[in-house]
């Protein structure tokens, strides 16, 4: 009994501390994106997003984006978990989003789901403003019951924090 005590006095004292520190502020990213798509589709466009951190180095992201190439476009809108590691004067990240997309051209359109993987770095400016490097996503996407894994998404743009 008194180990299971200690133990809980222990985790709570710890858990305490981890509340200590600074949950930071909610993020906003805006900027360009180049996306390829399988076979041979490449286009340009925007992409967008907004981060709720849980802590100092998980959060929670919202992302959207589009790509647009001789009538045709490309919208994805996903979520996700994102890991930072907070360093001065880049902070480098990880996420894994999962969403929808959806593909049209000529009028004609299709949706269907979408998983990204990748990561970045953040340029720190210091202030409320940063500046995204890179952003670089692995895209699987599924339309119709097919399977494309041979696409990727890189951007770039800035960050403004509240």
């Amino acid at each position: 009994m008194k180990k299971l005590i200690g133990v809980a006095l222990f985790l709570g004292l710890m858990s305490c501390a981890c509340f200590a520190q600074e949950t930071p502020k909610p993020e906003l990213f805006g900027g360009y994106q180049f996306t390829t798509l399988d076979p041979s589709w490449n286009a340009s466009g925007w992409n967008g997003s907004a981060t709720m951190y849980i802590n100092r180095w998980v959060g929670v992201t919202g992302d959207f984006s589009g790509a647009y190439h001789s009538g045709a476009n490309f919208h994805t809108y996903a979520g996700g978990p994102v890991v930072v590691m907070r360093r001065k004067p880049v902070s480098p990240f990880a996420h894994a989003l999962f969403g929808g997309a959806h593909a049209a051209s000529s009028g004609f359109g299709d949706s269907g789901m979408v998983m990204m993987f990748g990561g970045g770095a953040d340029l720190e400016t210091g202030g409320r403003l940063a500046f995204r490097l890179a952003q670089v996503d692995w895209m699987m996407t599924r339309f119709n019951g097919f399977t494309n894994k041979n696409n990727a998404r890189v951007s770039t743009g800035f960050l403004f924090r509240f």
